[in-house]
């Protein structure tokens, strides 16, 4: 198998820009506490000390939507995944500003966090604009590859959600493509209007704005897991 389940390997770097003063203290003073064990078996009481809904963002950029989605439902845990250190500094950031008390972040790769979950143990995962992999020949690399679905579809309780967004047209192609192929989960899609609106709670987030501002389309697919 040659999809991201199997290769187990980030690509690209781990950190952008120098972090600012500021940042580099939010780093040392808040991401030890938020982290996610680095190894063990994790459930929510692990994580928050009680039984809770437990909820996923793989790759969740700068944060914006997984703090929205925290702020909204403060008796749900969150866990959100990232492997740059920009985007973790931005969660963060959030994090503090909105005093949200129900969000653990893993900077790294998030079928490490996934695997470890218990089956049927998430109501929800997200996974919003993930890299294209745009050429035929890195198509291996894109999250949306039946390996990575495999996993995520044994975490998810009948009925849970799997959200995905898009801007990119090759990786909206390919992802109908990939998951009409799967009999675990059925798209909530009935009309064009249902994919090409977002969800009132689905947070914007600051790459979805610049997408729409370089007039892009972006897709927003909803799956139930049978």
């Amino acid at each position: 198998m040659n999809d991201p389940a199997a290769i187990r390997r980030l690509y690209g770097r781990r950190q952008g820009h120098k972090l600012r003063t500021g940042q580099a203290a939010l780093v040392e003073e808040t991401l030890a506490p938020l982290s996610v064990p680095e190894t063990g078996p994790l459930d929510a009481a692990t994580l928050f000390g009680d039984d809770r809904p437990l909820e996923l963002e793989i790759g969740f950029g700068a944060g914006e939507h997984l703090a929205g989605q925290a702020a909204m439902r403060p008796g749900t845990g969150f866990i959100g995944c990232e492997p740059f250190l920009n985007g973790v500094v931005g969660a963060l950031g959030h994090i503090r500003d909105g005093g949200l008390a129900n969000v653990r972040l893993h900077m790294g790769d998030a079928l490490d966090v996934v695997e470890r979950l218990p089956d049927a143990g998430l109501e929800r995962v997200y996974l919003l604009h993930p890299d294209p992999w745009p050429k035929a020949r890195h198509a291996k690399r894109r999250m949306v590859n039946h390996g990575p679905l495999d996993a995520i579809a044994a975490k998810l309780k009948p009925g849970g959600e799997f959200r995905l967004g898009t801007d990119d047209p090759t990786y909206c192609r390919w992802a109908m493509m990939v998951m009409n192929q799967r009999r675990d989960f059925a798209w909530t899609a009935r009309t064009p209007a249902d994919f090409l609106t977002r969800p009132d709670d689905w947070p914007e987030t600051r790459y979805e704005r610049k997408a729409r501002r370089q007039g892009h389309e972006v897709w927003y697919f909803r799956y139930i897991r049978k």
